[in-house]
């Protein structure tokens, strides 16, 4: 049996999901069988947003002889019933990591930089030392 999963990320009905329902009964998911899911991307609280969860949740279901498959994006066949599949997803994963990383290392030394020059950040103080020894 093949289950479907498809969402948008706005709530506000400016996307819809006809073009990935289409490509799920394409590829053979009964129309009862897909799982529809509209919430904002924006949102911390929300389950599984991030590389780690993705990772989790594909080798949950492999342990459970379930396949992952991406059915559409830019080159992103990814199928992990195949090795080819399972190769794909790992390095695509890998390089995810990767680059979030990079993007912390970078982040860590503009930071020092900008200590080194006397800049702390950090939002402005709402109340003046006058202010906060008065209160």
């Amino acid at each position: 049996m093949e289950i479907g999963y498809i969402r948008v990320s706005k709530t506000d009905g400016s996307q819809n999901l006809d073009l990935q329902k289409d490509a799920l009964i394409n590829a053979g998911v009964k129309p009862n069988n897909i799982y529809e899911d509209q919430a904002s991307g924006k949102k911390d609280n929300r389950p599984g947003r991030d590389l780690k969860h993705l990772i989790n949740t594909v080798q949950d279901l492999a342990k459970r002889d379930i396949g992952f498959k991406v059915l559409t994006g830019q080159g992103a066949n990814i199928d992990t019933t195949t090795a080819n599949g399972r190769l794909i997803f790992g390095i695509f994963a890998a390089l995810s990591e990767f680059e979030a990383e990079l993007i912390r290392e970078r982040t860590m030394a503009g930071l020092a930089a900008a200590r080194a020059r006397g800049r702390n950040g950090g939002r402005k103080f709402a109340l003046t030392k006058a202010q906060l020894r008065l209160a």
